[in-house]
């Protein structure tokens, strides 16, 4: 053989060599990043950390949380699109990523293509809750009769526009045939407040939110927008139960990786979840930002993507919410 064609199959060998030893790496065997498309201290940034911990100490590598927030979350989730599909990085991200496609006019990935869903790890349930001052209703079907009986005289408040609170009610309203006018706030502090106040009538609150204004009598939760109750606020009745059907807001949080992430990789994040959400200070931490712990594999938190993703921009068109 000529000694450049001996020397370029030393090179291959070489190559082929580094590659199986690279496969050949347990996982994990160096630091992961785990994104969070939005600000520290928000429940998915808390998701992440506390989740995130406690597989650092399973796996003995750490798990560095990456804020990213901008663009309603489509900065952090771009980036995670587009990093390698090795396992090292990954988001931990919300509902909202099911909606964002129907709210956004350029969306730099394709939220079902371009990733790979790993699991689903807690959910928040939200409350639909009326200030009993300005709307002394008791029960959904009072506060459905109401609203049909004044058609655009009663006012809902949310975080804004696009957010999970405000597709919410707007779920209700198209289910119920119901004319209900939509008053946004930067935030959900200023929401709050003027339910509180009641300068609204109605609200989506997180469950922890509303419970203490609820035990005081300033608020009032009519149902838990749920297929069951939740274990935060056990004597509320969900949507389900009450026979309204297909009106559910639960929020999930997820960990998604890059589209092409091995099923073995998947299969190592499933199993060391399963065992850290079952463990009961990450139950304790969770319960007490108002979460539960939720383990739902790959293909479940896929499907659930997939339907939702469909679920929002049907509601979105029929609302005539205009997309950023």
């Amino acid at each position: 053989m000529p000694r450049p064609l001996r020397r370029y199959g030393l090179v291959i060998a070489l190559l082929a060599a580094a590659g199986s030893a690279a496969a050949a790496e347990p996982y994990p065997s160096r630091p992961i990043a785990m994104i969070v498309p939005y600000t520290p201290g928000t429940g998915i940034d808390i998701v992440a950390r506390t989740v995130g911990a406690k597989l650092a100490e399973r796996w003995g590598e750490p798990v560095v949380v990456d804020n990213r927030p901008g663009n309603s979350g489509n900065i952090g989730a771009h980036a995670v699109a587009t990093a390698q599909p090795n396992g090292y990085t990954l988001m931990t991200t919300v509902i909202t990523f099911a909606m964002t496609p129907a709210l956004s006019r350029d969306l730099p990935y394709d939220p079902i293509k371009d990733f790979t869903p790993v699991a689903e790890v807690a959910t928040g349930s939200m409350a639909l809750a009326v200030n009993p001052r300005k709307l002394p209703v008791t029960s959904v079907a009072e506060l459905v009769a109401a609203a049909k009986a004044h058609p655009g005289q009663l006012n809902y408040a949310s975080p804004g526009n696009g957010t999970p609170q405000h597709l919410g009610m707007e779920l209700f309203k198209q289910r119920l045939g119901l004319d209900i006018v939509h008053v946004p706030y930067k935030g959900a502090a200023g929401a709050t407040t003027d339910l509180i106040g009641g300068q609204v009538e109605i609200a989506y609150l997180p469950v922890h939110t509303a419970l203490p204004f609820a035990a005081d009598g300033r608020l009032r939760i009519l149902a838990v927008a749920g297929d069951k109750r939740s274990i935060l606020a056990p004597d509320a009745p969900s949507f389900k139960e009450l026979g309204y059907d297909n009106m559910d807001i639960e929020l999930w949080y997820g960990i998604f990786g890059p589209a092409g992430l091995p099923p073995d990789i998947v299969a190592a994040w499933q199993d060391a979840l399963a065992g850290v959400l079952a463990l009961p200070d990450v139950k304790g931490n969770l319960v007490k930002q108002g979460l539960v712990p939720n383990y739902r594999p790959s293909a479940a938190l896929g499907a659930l993507m997939n339907a939702d993703v469909q679920r929002w921009r049907a509601v979105v068109e029929k609302a005539g919410i205009k997309p950023d």
